[in-house]
């Protein structure tokens, strides 16, 4: 039995990780679109026309009916939380990536955990410990050292300006993670996930059909395949992996894991984008890692 459980933990943990490194390949892909002459919201929107049938899928053919009563007022809060998580948080993140390189991008984003503790102080009436305002001292120090000094030139035409974008992408996305916490039960995590990915996604084709200025159907065939890629493998794909990774093992232990995200995300960019970090933003990107983590063990 306890030798199951390893293997259960084990595999969870691979599903995770895998997940984690899928979804940091997220803002590569749309830096290399971003070579080619197109907008955020043209982005996002090709984004969502070819991952919106997969979660359409998911939804209707890949998951259990759930047993809870639910409400209009609960449909009603999936499709707000789905739109501040996916929509909201996806389009200010695109925005953020036109003036801020991948590695930072992921650096800002990444505080979400303590977006999400902050909200649910103010909100929730929810206690902040000792060890968590630590963490968040510690969190936001290592973001004011990885924006302090010099800043690579490579994928950064406007760090300010971008760093503020993405910072509210998590921001809204934290809200879409304190507004799930009750609606989770009740519809199940990959129900959940798929049913507010639609509304987000039904959002995002709404805003293009009212201010898109590009065709749909004018790009390159190689931005096709960034896009199908981002859909399927940068989308998709994680969003699988990591539900059932947190169904195995639960949430807090899926966010230890998924620290490996930023650092996946600047030796992708590395690599792939030629970004680099000066030595201050590598102290800075540890620190930040430390804080979270911090936020997460604290649970």
């Amino acid at each position: 039995m306890e030798s199951s459980i390893k293997r259960s933990n084990t595999y969870a943990a691979v599903l995770i990780l895998l997940g984690a490194i899928l979804f940091s390949s997220k803002a590569i892909v749309v830096k290399l679109a971003y070579q080619e002459p197109i907008d955020s919201l043209s982005l996002l929107a090709l984004r969502m026309l070819f991952s919106l049938p997969l979660f359409g899928i998911l939804g209707l053919y890949f998951t259990k009916p759930t047993t809870a009563i639910l409400t209009a007022k609960d449909w009603i809060k999936v499709a707000a939380t789905g739109i501040s998580g996916f929509y909201a948080a996806s389009y200010l993140d695109f925005l953020g990536l036109q003036y801020i390189s991948a590695s930072l991008e992921r650096l800002v984003l990444y505080v979400y955990p303590s977006l999400v503790l902050l909200i649910s102080a103010i909100f929730l009436n929810k206690k902040i410990t000792r060890i968590q305002y630590l963490s968040l001292f510690i969190t936001y120090i290592g973001i004011a050292v990885v924006f302090s000094g010099k800043i690579a030139t490579t994928g950064n035409s406007n760090p300010l300006l971008g760093g503020i974008l993405v910072f509210f992408a998590a921001l809204t996305y934290a809200i879409y993670l304190v507004g799930s916490g009750e609606l989770l039960p009740k519809f199940g995590t990959r129900r959940f996930t798929a049913y507010s990915m639609i509304a987000a996604g039904i959002m995002v084709l709404l805003h293009y059909a009212v201010s898109g200025e590009q065709s749909l159907f004018s790009f390159s065939n190689r931005m096709y395949g960034l896009v199908v890629f981002m859909a399927i493998f940068a989308t998709f794909i994680p969003t699988l992996l990591i539900s059932e990774g947190i169904h195995i093992i639960g949430s807090n232990n899926a966010s230890i894991i998924s620290a490996i995200g930023p650092i996946s995300t600047i030796l992708l960019a590395y690599f792939i984008l030629g970004e680099q970090l000066y030595w201050h933003q590598w102290v800075g990107a540890i620190v930040v890692i430390v804080g979270v983590l911090l936020i997460t063990l604290n649970k």
